[in-house]
């Protein structure tokens, strides 16, 4: 781990940078470099978005019925998750980044430590277009991925088919994963973002936006302001996407987008879907 000294002699204290983020930036450096620059900041930043994004959906599973304006939108009514579902999925979790997670990041830095914090902070753009970037080639990688281990029966098996254990996902279940998913998951998050050349900064922001889509992709609620629904064109595939995917495990592979199902002729038509199920709706 760097010593704070020696970033404070490379920061340009005596002018200040015009870009928009360095306020920010500067801030996180000089008050809380320690957190930021241990190798572990990666790992708790996105296991607390995982908890933190989790727990409202939580309690809205828990609250069912109790909570009508929420619950109008869960797309498997018939399907509540229970307490020792949760339990067991994010036991599953921590069990992962005790065992496995946290000693690859020790060796990681033993082997090879961090370079120091940039004294500049990153442009507007450079944290959106690096950020994108990363994303959509994260998107194509699990993509290719996922299909891969659908279409193989003994990858299916090993490897993927322990995060189908349940037909109706829950928000906890994002992360209902074996070991070698998650490291895998794990090392393209790292590694996307070092061949792009991203800011920490970016890198950071990104860890959080990506968690909070692979977190509302599982929380079996098709809500209006979510950013699949605000994003026009179906770019994006989001909740319903997802659910329908663990109905139907033979569509939807990619975790964000929705163009790499389209051009494969893998994507559900979710638009006639949810359409069907208003129809339904008003039948009854």
């Amino acid at each position: 781990m760097w010593n704070i000294s020696e970033v404070a002699l490379q920061l340009p204290t005596s002018r200040a940078s015009d870009r928009l983020l360095q306020p920010l930036w500067d801030y996180l450096v000089f008050h809380h470099y320690r957190l930021v620059s241990s190798p572990f900041f990666p790992v708790m930043l996105a296991f607390s978005s995982y908890f933190i994004f989790s727990c409202p959906f939580a309690i809205l599973d828990l609250l069912g019925e109790r909570a009508p304006a929420f619950y109008s939108y869960k797309i498997q009514k018939e399907r509540r998750p229970t307490v020792s579902m949760m339990m067991r999925s994010l036991g599953m979790a921590v069990y992962n980044h005790l065992v496995f997670v946290i000693p690859i990041v020790l060796i990681n830095s033993a082997v090879m430590p961090a370079p120091p914090l940039p004294a500049i902070a990153p442009t507007v753009w450079e944290l959106f277009s690096g950020g994108l970037g990363a994303l959509l080639i994260f998107d194509t990688q699990y993509f290719f991925w996922h299909m891969a281990h659908h279409k193989n029966g003994h990858l299916y098996k090993w490897v993927h088919a322990i995060h189908h254990d349940y037909i109706s996902p829950f928000s906890w279940s994002t992360e209902h994963l074996s070991a070698v998913e998650l490291m895998t998951v794990g090392f393209w998050s790292s590694l996307d973002p070092l061949l792009l050349q991203c800011h920490p900064l970016t890198t950071w922001t990104l860890t959080i936006f990506s968690i909070w889509l692979s977190v509302e992709d599982h929380i079996g609620y098709d809500l209006p302001w979510t950013p699949s629904r605000l994003v026009p064109f179906g770019l994006l595939g989001g909740a319903l996407a997802h659910d329908l995917h663990h109905q139907k495990p033979s569509s939807n592979f990619a975790p964000f987008f929705s163009h790499w199902d389209t051009l494969f002729g893998t994507s559900n038509n979710v638009e006639k879907r949810t359409e069907k199920s208003v129809l339904n709706g008003k039948d009854a």
